[in-house]
């Protein structure tokens, strides 16, 4: 097994959801993988945990990444968490990556979790999706 995919992994999901017209139109360019500073925007997606295991076989090295995209807004409703939603699960899933290191096998959606947090105020959308990578 090797770790070595991940950041790769990491810089090709964030460069598609950064590239993504539709996911753009909703957040802009509110799409981060560590929170700025400040005030967060009304509207936006962070990358988040990951969890990687083995997945070598005979003819080399792989992982499996399951990782979290999240959308958190600040509105009275879910929808437009659920519209960047949607925009993202569209952007990510079966998208055809090129990453620094070892080859993107496949990307699937594994499950999505819906709540409210904090004080209620907030909507958050957490989506888990499963990259397999080999060539590690």
């Amino acid at each position: 097994m090797s770790y070595a995919g991940s950041s790769g992994l990491q810089t090709a999901v964030y460069q598609r959801l950064a590239t993504d017209i539709a996911l753009t139109s909703l957040v802009g360019s509110d799409i981060y993988d560590a929170l700025p500073i400040g005030a967060l925007p009304a509207l936006y997606v962070s990358i988040g945990p990951e969890d990687a295991k083995d997945a070598s076989s005979k003819t080399g090295g792989g992982a499996q990444h399951d990782f979290v995209v999240s959308v958190i807004a600040d509105a009275s409703g879910f929808q437009s968490a659920k519209d960047a939603a949607a925009a993202v699960s569209d952007a990510l899933v079966d998208a055809d990556l090129t990453l620094s290191r070892g080859t993107l096998v496949g990307l699937w959606f594994i499950k999505a979790k819906a709540a409210r947090t904090g004080n209620d105020d907030v909507r958050r959308i957490d989506l888990t999706f499963r990259a397999s990578v080999d060539g590690l």
